[in-house]
């Protein structure tokens, strides 16, 4: 436009005449000038009003939604094949453009489609009928896929237990590699060996990757090295007077005290879940049976946000520090929320307490749950490190109540429905991201032992989960005892209820029991 302009502007209008014409050369001049301005006038007009209907196509073009504005650089368009084949686009904006015009589109889901000639070039960005609407042929990749009898076409997709399938343009699915939570091969080749427990399918985990199960089903992050370094306590065993029997379970040397398994969901917060139903169990015990409360995994994962990770995970030491110096109501004060968008959604903290002398605390706050008034505080003393010796767990087990235990989680246990777990090596031909796995914390309540298939004793940790009552065992698992199996002897917990005579006074059994 500038260059021009500046043509038109270097042109000097002007008429030479022969000297015999100089009688009428002053009138002609005139004209000739007037007719010449008034080209100049016209050309001037003319240009700027082309120059305004540019910027009117300019502000018009940035009012549709595009995330391409370079055409040369964008990506192919359909490169993941055409999303809505047969919609009506360059039919319903009234027809095509000839050469390339920039402004000839049309709104396409989440961007924008071309219905100009330039678009039918190898990085296309023409919208799904203009092959039909402006060509009258078919679009060059539209393929048909076969599922069950039943056509797809190019772009359309469908999910195989945790991958996505898309119908490529050749007309052959084009399939996700991701390994799933629950492999139909790996139940089958557990069910088939002879590993001492079996597998089954979860539709809760049906659909979930992997890495999904790791990320969301588990959530305790390992200890730091001063954690790990922490110093165990010192138990003196006596052989003629500690006889430990061949079994044992908390809940029947405790009916009525030993809480039920909760369900984490999709939140990682076993460190929430394993810390709060240790801490249930201890109180009920310690108490005698005159507080048995079920405290809530959702105070500490809303409210102990101190180096934690609600829902995205976190540590059992800063678990028990906000148990001590905060404390937390029930269950029944405080429920459970499973996130409902991100799983790493922590929510506002909703209970808060102060300080009453003597390191009680009082709650400020009324139950988030307006159907329960008792916003009770319930705290504990200072954790305590047991020994990696099994006889020392089983022990403090025996003698205090369940403890709580630090353990990875492979990908096979996801599928446990029975027996003594072992880690096994169903997966160890499989590719590197089938074998994986993450660290998790559970509550030990009891012991036992049993007869392997070929006659040899086999013993086992009692433990309970926190992926709700149709896993496993009715909520528990049993795992291999005495050899540190996925690190379950490792790193184990032990705490005591900070309790008063007086506070067994005060409580009453106003909380909703859920034991076994």
């Amino acid at each position: 436009m500038l260059e021009r302009r500046s043509s038109l502007q270097g042109q000097t209008p002007h008429l030479r005449l022969p000297s015999s014409t100089t009688e009428n050369s002053f009138t002609v001049g005139l004209q000739n000038r007037d007719f010449s301005c008034l080209r100049f006038t016209m050309k001037l007009i003319l240009l700027t009003v082309t120059a305004l209907l540019l910027l009117v196509g300019e502000s018009a073009s940035e009012r549709i939604p595009s995330r391409r504005t370079k055409r040369e650089l964008a990506g192919p368009l359909h490169v993941g094949g055409i999303r809505d084949p047969f919609g009506s686009y360059c039919q319903r904006r009234g027809g095509c453009c000839p050469g390339r015009d920039d402004q000839c589109t049309v709104p396409y889901l989440d961007t924008i489609c071309y219905c100009d000639l330039f678009c039918n070039r190898t990085v296309s960005d023409c919208c799904p009928d203009f092959w039909g609407h402006c060509l009258g042929i078919q679009p060059p990749f539209i393929g048909v896929c076969v599922r069950n009898g039943n056509k797809f076409y190019t772009g359309q997709t469908y999910k195989e237990n945790c991958n996505l399938c898309t119908c490529g343009s050749s007309g052959h699915w084009d399939c996700e590699k991701n390994a799933c939570l629950i492999e139909a091969d790996t139940i089958r080749a557990v069910n088939r060996g002879n590993y001492g427990w079996k597998a089954a399918n979860y539709s809760q985990f049906y659909g979930m990757s992997l890495d999904e199960g790791i990320r969301y089903r588990l959530g305790t992050q390992r200890p730091s090295r001063s954690i790990m370094n922490m110093n165990e306590i010192q138990m003196n065993m006596d052989p003629q007077n500690d006889q430990l029997p061949r079994h044992f379970n908390s809940s029947e040397k405790w009916p009525n005290k030993i809480h039920e398994p909760l369900d984490q969901g999709n939140c990682a917060a076993s460190w929430a879940f394993s810390t709060a139903a240790v801490a249930s169990d201890r109180i009920s015990i310690q108490s005698m049976g005159h507080m048995t409360p079920q405290l809530s995994p959702q105070n500490l994962i809303s409210c102990d946000t101190r180096n934690q990770g609600g829902c995205a995970g976190g540590h059992i030491d800063g678990a028990w520090w906000y148990l001590r110096r905060r404390g937390v109501v029930t269950e029944d004060c405080y429920p459970y929320q499973p996130p409902h968008q991100a799983p790493a959604e922590v929510g506002r903290c909703m209970m808060q307490s102060r300080a009453v002398g003597r390191g009680k605390r009082q709650a400020t706050q009324r139950c988030p749950n307006t159907y329960n008034y008792h916003n009770d505080i319930y705290q504990s003393t200072p954790p305590y490190r047991l020994s990696t010796n099994e006889k020392e767990i089983m022990k403090e087990i025996m003698d205090n109540g369940p403890v709580q235990a630090i353990m990875e989680v492979h990908e096979d246990f996801f599928v446990y429905k029975n027996g003594i777990y072992k880690h096994t090596d169903v997966s160890l031909t499989k590719p590197p991201q089938y074998r994986k796995h993450g660290t998790h914390s559970v509550r030990i309540t009891g012991w036992g032992e049993d007869k392997g298939y070929d006659g040899t004793p086999r013993k086992y940790w009692i433990a309970a989960n926190s992926w709700g009552k149709n896993w496993g065992e009715n909520g528990f698992f049993r795992i291999a005892r005495g050899a540190n199996e996925c690190e379950i002897e490792a790193f184990v917990i032990g705490v005591w209820g900070r309790i008063a005579l007086e506070d067994m006074h005060n409580h009453h059994h106003h909380h909703r029991r859920r034991h076994i």
